[in-house]
């Protein structure tokens, strides 16, 4: 893994950790029918920082660039909707939708890569 792919990985790891933090912290709400109140400010910042990892992603891995898209899309929707529009309970869902993406790409990048084969190498 090449120095630019072990950076987005490390990236795309603490966007995960960040969205995990996130769900966890209205974990405990999940049957409160009041509205959910994120911090649109944060949301905001972990989009952009997605939409950037995508496009970072999508020359060294395809699916993790697909992944990506998935993952900020659904971000997107939740920014929209946020603070105050969804309940908790689908808050949480909303978020688990991004963690699940989110989790693959990171996979995607963590698999190895084909060595480079030399002529005099043996196959």
């Amino acid at each position: 893994m090449n120095s630019e792919a072990r950076q987005l990985r490390q990236t795309l790891i603490f966007l995960r950790t960040s969205f995990e933090a996130i769900q966890h912290s209205i974990a405990g709400r999940l049957d409160d029918p009041l509205p959910c109140w994120l911090d649109a400010s944060l949301l905001a910042m972990l989009s952009r920082e997605l939409d950037r990892c995508q496009q970072q992603a999508e020359p060294l891995c395809a699916d993790s660039g697909r992944q990506l898209s998935v993952a900020a899309e659904h971000c997107d929707r939740l920014l929209k909707q946020c603070p105050g529009v969804l309940s908790s309970t689908l808050c949480h869902r909303q978020l688990a939708a991004i963690l699940l993406p989110l989790g693959h790409a990171v996979a995607c990048l963590e698999r190895p890569t084909k060595k480079r084969r030399w002529p005099w190498q043996r196959r």
